[in-house]
């Protein structure tokens, strides 16, 4: 399959997850998550969905949340989304927006000095 098709299918993940989980969702826990992008596999079997979330669980305690309510988020996703064979979702905590906060903190005591 494309590159850009597998992008815009991706893209479309995001934003349908996104609002599953803000708006769809019954659990509290899962409104905290935000969705920050999204890979698809070229076949379309599988997608790696990244996230963060607000809660005050760990990383590898809301990526087992999202796991369980993964068949819930999947079944929703396949009503809204426009393929044939809806991919098996992965939920991955999204470590970038640590990293880049990081950064700016060494950068700040950087120019401090």
């Amino acid at each position: 399959m494309s590159k850009i098709k597998c992008e815009r299918i991706a893209s479309d993940m995001v934003r349908i997850i996104s609002n599953i989980l803000a708006n769809e969702s019954r659990d509290e826990l899962l409104k905290t998550v935000t969705i920050t992008g999204c890979t698809v596999s070229n076949d379309l079997g599988y997608a790696k969905v990244y996230f963060t979330s607000t809660s005050n669980l760990s990383n590898e305690q809301m990526e087992k949340e999202l796991k369980e309510a993964s068949g819930y988020i999947r079944h929703e996703l396949a009503e809204k989304l426009d393929v044939r064979h809806t991919p098996e979702l992965t939920f991955v905590y999204d470590e970038s927006i640590a990293y880049g906060n990081r950064i700016e903190e060494l950068i700040k005591e950087i120019n401090n000095k």
